[in-house]
């Protein structure tokens, strides 16, 4: 599998920045290149495959389009504008913050071939790892993973992830558990029509880091994968988990930034 960089690149923005981006929608409308995505819970969601050339005026607009779209719609609490590092979007961050939306945690596109990543890694005593599907366990699952990101506990995003758990029954949710508390967690999405699967939301309690479980999970993730004919893992990565994919042979292909606004 190559892992130059620019070659990955290439199947990032030409098999992912697609309606692969939002496969658990209610809706999805077009606005030139924009793709404005609903997602349940009252989420909306920005992207594009480019920006076609367009000039710092033409994207401005754009920018209001959009905010004025998903303003119309009284369900929508929230909206991330999601930016990539590589793309070529004149006056893009000042038109964001000028229409109300804050920059977030810039993070590592990481990509490269799902075997790198599928190997056994042992696990400290007394901690386990399981695939979850029940809605108590999803719960659960979301409940430990907003404690691990210092968030306050949301049962919208635990909706969001039974919404899509219902409407694609290839993704995989999986824990680690020690002592009958989950400890860290990920899903695992492989994208239709692509050789690519993504492993998001990893997440691990503080006290719990360090000691290889985000790794024994992603390896398990990387394994399912290749089961299902997926060669090519991806991965939007924090600080944290960007050097445990590099260690198994995942590369930074570009950066992310999402610009969230709020109602």
């Amino acid at each position: 599998m190559d892992t130059d960089p620019a070659a990955l690149l290439r199947v990032y923005d030409d098999q992912l920045r697609t309606d692969a981006e939002t496969p658990g929608a209610v809706s999805v409308e077009r606005r030139g290149p924009l793709r404005l995505a609903t997602f349940p819970g009252g989420r909306g969601f920005v992207s594009y495959r480019d920006l076609g050339g367009a000039d710092a005026a033409t994207v401005r607009a754009w920018v209001g389009e959009a905010l004025e779209h998903f303003r119309a719609d009284p369900a929508v609490v929230d909206v991330e504008w999601k930016t990539r590092g590589h793309d070529v979007a004149p006056g893009l961050h000042e038109a964001l913050l000028a229409h109300g939306f804050v920059p977030g945690e810039v993070e590592s596109v990481m990509m490269g071939p799902a075997a790198g990543l599928a190997v056994e890694v042992p696990l400290p005593d007394g901690v386990t790892l399981r695939r979850v599907t029940g809605e108590a366990e999803v719960r659960r699952m979301s409940a430990a993973a907003d404690e691990a990101f210092g968030d306050p506990v949301s049962t919208r995003r635990a909706d969001d992830l039974l919404f899509r758990l219902a409407r694609d029954p290839d993704m995989e949710l999986w824990v680690a558990e020690a002592d009958g508390l989950v400890v860290s967690s990920g899903r695992l999405e492989p994208v239709p029509g692509t050789e690519v699967a993504g492993v998001w939301g990893g997440a691990t309690l503080p006290a719990y880091r360090g000691r290889g479980i985000y790794r024994a999970l992603t390896a398990v993730r990387a394994r399912s994968a290749l089961r299902l004919g997926k060669t090519v893992l991806h991965s939007d990565s924090t600080e944290y988990s960007r050097p445990i994919l590099e260690r198994s042979g995942l590369v930074r292909v570009t950066t992310t930034t999402p610009y969230e606004w709020t109602r």
